[in-house]
């Protein structure tokens, strides 16, 4: 089961806790800015866990029984609490009015704004897969399918759309994103990486397939005259050669591992 959105959770626990992570000094599991919420019996995000957030959690609580409206707590990360970072957080804690639900929705929409776009091209089990694997990750996820398959099971943010030219998609990702290439059709594979290729401003374009399918894009390129030097930026095969493993939740894994480094390393 998907874990819900931020909007859903507030609106499924309206009477919640935000605690942020005001300020962040040496060595801390999250750093200034980060934030959860806590409600009666459940949670939304994380401080970086370990006894700070038991203590967060438990902090909050106590809030909501009070009836209070805010407070704050001084942490040092040490032997008094069992944690060994060394460093020290501010925690403020603030008890989610309406308009303070709406506004912590528009911050998060603003984090998530920043998050670079990773397009799957083909929602078969390994692309679907893929999207799951990436779901929780800071990416803005979008699939991208000629066929007519269904919306269900995608995580929360995932975007689906279908379309007749995907290749014509390429054109839609921001500089800086990237391109999954795993689609029903070899042909098309190739249409969609020929034009990711030609956008040098894209952080990672990769394939799935072998080295026979490598060969047989070189040769695509050449007949359609692009420069030989572009294949170099493609990654194929996806997922890297260390381990060979052809279930999709695990091409799936090791593909999202890759585009963490890509994109964000």
């Amino acid at each position: 089961m998907n874990a819900p959105s931020l909007p859903d959770f507030l609106t499924a626990h309206p009477d919640a806790v935000l605690v942020d992570v005001a300020e962040a000094r040496g060595s801390t599991p999250r750093e200034a800015g980060a934030f959860m919420v806590v409600a009666n019996d459940a949670l939304f995000g994380t401080i970086g866990g370990g006894q700070l957030e038991f203590l967060a959690i438990d902090h909050a609580r106590t809030l909501l029984a009070s009836g209070d409206q805010s407070a704050a707590l001084d942490v040092p990360l040490g032997p008094e609490i069992g944690q060994c970072c060394g460093g020290r957080a501010r925690l403020a804690f603030t008890r989610l009015d309406a308009a303070a639900r709406a506004a912590l929705v528009a911050r998060q929409g603003a984090i998530d704004r920043t998050f670079p776009d990773v397009f799957v091209f083909g929602a078969g089990h390994v692309g679907r897969a893929l999207a799951t694997a990436l779901g929780p990750l800071p990416l803005a996820v979008t699939l991208i399918e000629t066929r007519d398959v269904p919306e269900d099971g995608l995580p929360p943010g995932t975007t689906l759309r279908r379309v007749a030219m995907p290749e014509a998609e390429v054109a839609t990702i921001r500089p800086g994103g990237a391109a999954v290439i795993l689609t029903h059709d070899h042909a098309l594979d190739f249409l969609i990486a020929r034009d990711a290729l030609a956008r040098p401003d894209l952080a990672y374009v990769g394939m799935i397939g072998s080295a026979t399918k490598r060969a047989t894009f070189a040769r695509f390129l050449a007949r359609e005259g692009a420069e030989p030097h572009l294949i170099d930026r493609l990654v194929l095969p996806i997922g890297g050669t260390a381990l060979r493993d052809k279930r999709p939740a695990v091409i799936a894994a090791l593909v999202a591992a890759e585009l963490l480094t890509g994109l964000l390393g």
